[in-house]
């Protein structure tokens, strides 16, 4: 019997005969197109224009300091629902519903105002095909996830970025000046990465009382180590879309969830956009667990802000510039010599991610927070790094 909460129950074995059968299978399909003399498929201008995005993801066998994941493991409540699941669970397509609604209720919100989404990835992409039309202008405080500029890229809007200082805190009245009547969405990383600056909640609802024809998206990925949120303010605030993510804190970053909470009025029109089956089985039948087992989640989190003040005060001791952070990562000033930091400490089985192209921030490189046993073996890799850096030794 499948536990309750689980999205897709056992049945049977999964046996098909296929497995009896497949030896004799060997029909081909038919192929071959004839040349109409047209020429060939072209993609829009827009299209053609977009920002290009390549995640540095391959060859990962080392620890994974790189790109904010949980570090160690999804609760292991979610690990037995994987275990139930059947071979002829996995025909039928997913119903999202039922799990949203569930969702909605451990946030305090109506089912209506939110909608789950195949990471906070579709989520962005749907949020602007959703709200931006040609001469519209998205604003970002950057350095900020890249992801906003690349999906606002495909859309006929201009993109404004306003820069933060050298201290990389939130641009409050920067942003505030560059609101104009053509803003249509607003979109703020909150803590922000790469940085771990945050917003108060006041300067966020503020924004959103001054561009009341914006929707202002504040993406709360890192929430559960910053502690502060606006989802509190959802339907009550009518231009005020929130997105979460159970890729960091839950450990599901392989399942792709996310989701997106908005006043219902706004969320009819996502849901228009948005496709009805992005979210796949395994990950709604996961999530309902993974929510459930609050204790892992507190675990995790505390695991990884106890590690955070650890390798904080090993980065102070090397005499690394960094930046406060209120997220689960740190972002230091390597300088120069940012790249050869790199590849030292993947040498030492420590993966780290070098930031320089973004926007102010040349020469530093972000690094994730895992458990305190796992950031032990990173302090031992940054300090051979630093001392090798220092002597100049190749």
């Amino acid at each position: 019997m499948a536990e309750k909460g689980a999205a897709i129950p056992a049945m049977g074995t999964g046996f098909s005969p296929y497995d009896r059968d497949r030896q004799n299978s060997g029909a081909s399909a038919p192929g071959g197109n004839s040349a109409s003399g047209f020429g060939s498929p072209t993609p829009r201008a827009r299209v053609q224009a977009m920002k290009e995005y390549h995640p540095p993801l391959g060859s990962r066998n080392a620890l994974r300091l790189d790109f904010n994941e949980n570090t160690l493991a999804c609760s292991p409540k979610v690990r037995e629902v994987l275990g139930r699941i059947s071979a002829g669970s996995l025909t039928r397509y997913p119903e999202r519903e039922p799990v949203e609604a569930m969702v909605a209720a451990h946030l305090g919100l109506k089912p209506e105002q939110v909608a789950l989404t195949n990471g906070v990835d579709e989520a962005i992409h749907v949020l602007f095909e959703t709200f931006l039309e040609t001469g519209d202008e998205v604003l970002l405080p950057v350095p900020t996830y890249t992801m906003y500029e690349v999906y606002a890229s495909a859309t006929d809007a201009r993109v404004v970025t306003v820069l933060a200082g050298d201290d990389l805190q939130f641009p409050f009245e920067r942003l505030l000046a560059a609101v104009t009547s053509q803003t249509k969405i607003i979109a703020i990383t909150n803590p922000n990465s790469p940085s771990g600056a945050a917003a108060a909640r006041e300067q966020l609802l503020q924004l959103a009382r001054h561009a009341p024809q914006a929707v202002l998206l504040v993406d709360e990925a890192y929430f559960h180590f910053h502690g502060e949120t606006v989802m509190d303010f959802v339907g009550t605030v009518p231009n005020l879309v929130v997105a979460r993510t159970f890729s960091k804190a839950y450990g599901l970053a392989g399942l792709r969830l996310g989701l997106l909470a908005g006043p219902a009025d706004l969320m009819r029109w996502v849901r228009r956009v948005l496709s009805p089956y992005s979210v796949n089985s395994l990950a709604l039948a996961c999530l309902p667990l993974a929510l459930e087992d609050r204790a892992y989640l507190d675990w995790y989190v505390s695991e990884v802000l106890r590690a955070r003040a650890d390798f904080e005060a090993a980065v102070d001791a090397v005499e690394i510039r960094r930046w406060p952070s209120r997220a689960n990562f740190i972002l230091v000033d390597i300088g120069a010599r940012h790249t050869e930091f790199v590849c030292r400490m993947r040498a030492a089985d420590v993966l780290v991610r070098d930031r320089s192209s973004d926007p102010g921030c040349d020469g530093r490189v972000r690094i994730t927070i895992g458990t305190r046993e796992q950031m032990f073996s990173a302090i031992t890799a940054l300090n051979k790094t630093m001392a090798a850096l220092r002597l100049g030794t190749m």
